[in-house]
């Protein structure tokens, strides 16, 4: 949230490939050809059979009728985010032994090649979009080695590839056998609406198949999947299968999990529909200063904007009223306190909310975690608050390198943070109520990237919120991500989203239901939030920053959000009727554009 004029504050990622991995893919020339014994051991190479022997990744590929080099079909996969669309299958082959393996592809940047030969995987692609090309690397394997994996995958931000006439020319190896059924299937972690799970590795298989009460639910590369979209305090029985060229295997035995009732994330008092705002109480800029008592009452929650730290690392947290020669129409103490107990007599929230634009704060102590929780106590027993709004913004908020897993967090400013607000929410009971207001940066930016990244180079910062929300979900009664002050965005139609109208608040809420693996990960999915957790973060006006949306805009995201109507190119994966409500930048914004923010969310509820 911004204390003075708008500003993007949306830094551009560094996600590049080193140059030393660049020329490692360089091609090879093309081998002798093989010996009368060999054969082909590619699987369907040509795609007449769909998918049938392939498995790619997030569901990315398909076989399409055009464009084709030969036959009925090809290939067409499809990268998203951090995913480079690979296409897979395991192949039989003898030790020792030399292979030629060969594609025709189409596309920037597209890939084959083999991993698992014993001796040096190798790959081979194409730098430049246009016809036809085609691929052929040679490698020989190990003493031991019985099955190696081909591949074609293509490249971040490129469009998508096609691949044709893939061939593995070698001599044949024991025929693949189907894989034996997975044992130790189990839960790792449960919440309100998605279920973690895990089970025994099985040798042979190239990927997994998770069932839901019998119905195929997701696919997985590794022995763990999380399952999202479930409903509270609801009983589910899951199977997994394991799966290979040679096909899949029987369900393993059920495993019975009932999802929790979502904790003390709850409403915590709020109407169905609630209304958010923040109020400058301790600066004024071009708005002008709005005393307490003149907030109306179509405002649910008032968030006090904003308490700060003493320094950045100090975790100590002060708020006081704005000074009188910056705010000449600023009311007491005594008054402020009075018109605090009023609102919260009319059914009103009160919080304090810590950041904002110039407030950096990094818990990276043990000592520091301790002074916010004094301090923020402090602050919400001398003026009698409601409970807290964390506005972490710029730098307070990063991951550590080789911190990539949202639900096991080990960077310090994460976990402090994390522990600081468990703290006070078992201090102050279930009534409390928390809420968070993250960039999309730090938030849906996580789809494609998640902090440094596997080769590091992108900013840490990227996604840095998701494991504070996973941590918190059923201690959370709000997340209104800030809609605005914000870059094009991929949604989960793998498309990219800008602000200011419907469509990019409509995307940006479906990513917060709906879930989405992590940085293109299928076994790190982050779970969707329920929809009464979650409220749209909007500028109240032009001038409150970039990205404003016109109320007509913003009555079409929400007929497409509660309603399913009028969603234009996107499609929401659910109808999310019980969407908590609205935040906006601010109720001070609002009163200087003629209320027309909160007279139309008024409206459009019928409050």
């Amino acid at each position: 949230m911004e204390r003075t004029g708008p500003t993007v504050r949306f830094s551009r990622l560094l996600a590049a490939c080193s140059a030393g991995l660049i020329a490692a893919g360089a091609l090879v020339a093309t081998a002798p050809a093989a010996g009368a014994a060999d054969t082909d051991l590619a699987r369907n190479g040509g795609f007449e059979a769909g998918l049938d022997g392939w498995t790619c990744s997030n569901s990315s590929g398909a076989a399409v009728t055009a464009p084709k080099r030969s036959g009925a079909s090809a290939l067409k996969a499809v990268p998203a985010g951090s995913d480079h669309a690979k296409c897979s299958q395991s192949v039989s082959v003898k030790p020792d032994s030399t292979y030629t393996l060969s594609a025709w592809v189409q596309g920037g940047y597209v890939y084959l090649g083999a991993s698992g030969t014993g001796t040096t995987d190798v790959s081979t692609w194409t730098q430049s979009p246009g016809t036809w090309k085609q691929l052929t690397t040679t490698f020989r394997t190990g003493p031991s080695t019985t099955s190696v994996s081909v591949y074609t995958h293509g490249w971040y931000g490129a469009p998508a590839y096609y691949a044709d006439d893939l061939t593995l020319v070698g001599p044949g190896g024991d025929p693949v056998v189907v894989p034996a059924v997975p044992a130790g299937l189990k839960q790792t972690a449960t919440t309100s609406t998605s279920v973690a799970l895990s089970w025994n590795a099985v040798s042979g298989a190239s990927g997994y198949h998770v069932y839901r009460d019998g119905t195929k639910v997701a696919t997985a590369s590794g022995p763990s999947a999380t399952v999202t979209g479930l409903t509270p305090s609801t009983a589910y029985s899951f199977q997994v299968t394991a799966a290979n060229a040679a096909g899949e295997s029987a369900k393993s035995a059920a495993l019975s999990v009932t999802t929790t009732a979502g904790g003390g994330g709850g409403g915590a008092g709020l109407p169905r529909r609630a209304l958010v705002g923040y109020l400058h109480s301790s600066f004024a800029n071009g708005s002008g200063y709005t005393r307490m008592a003149d907030v109306p009452d179509s405002w649910d929650v008032v968030n006090l904007a904003f308490g700060e730290p003493t320094s950045v690392t100090s975790g100590d947290i002060r708020f006081s009223l704005c000074p009188a020669a910056e705010c000449p129409n600023v009311e007491s103490e005594a008054e402020f306190k009075a018109a605090i107990k009023a609102k919260q007599a009319a059914g009103k929230k009160v919080l304090i909310s810590i950041g904002g634009q110039n407030g950096q704060v990094q818990l990276n102590s043990t000592a520091a975690r301790d002074a916010f929780v004094a301090s923020v106590s402090k602050i919400i027993d001398t003026y009698g608050l409601d409970g807290l709004d964390i506005d972490f913004e710029g730098h307070s908020l990063s991951l550590n390198t080789g911190d990539t897993d949202f639900r096991n967090p080990t960077s310090p400013v994460i976990v402090h943070l994390i522990s600081a607000l468990k703290t006070l929410k078992a201090k102050y009971g279930s009534d409390f109520v928390l809420t968070m207001a993250p960039e999309t940066f730090f938030v849906q930016l996580g789809y494609q990237f998640y902090g440094s990244g596997p080769w590091g180079g992108q900013d840490p910062r990227a996604g840095a919120y998701l494991p504070v929300i996973h941590a918190l979900r059923d201690d959370l009664t709000l997340l209104h991500v800030q809609d605005y002050n914000s870059g094009p965005i991929m949604g989960l139609d793998n498309q990219y989203h800008s602000m200011g109208g419907a469509d990019f608040h409509i995307a940006m809420t479906d990513m917060l239901l709906a879930g989405f693996p992590v940085a293109g990960d299928a076994t790190k999915v982050f779970p969707g939030l329920r929809p009464d957790q979650v409220a749209i973060g909007l500028p109240a006006s032009t001038q409150a920053g970039n990205g404003h949306t016109s109320p007509a805009e913003v009555n079409k995201a929400l007929d497409c959000l509660t309603k399913k109507t009028g969603c234009g190119s996107y499609q929401t994966r659910g109808t999310w009727s019980d969407l908590r409500g609205l935040m906006t930048w601010s109720i001070n914004w609002d009163r200087f554009n003629g209320w027309e923010f909160s007279k139309n969310f008024d409206a459009y509820f019928g409050n």
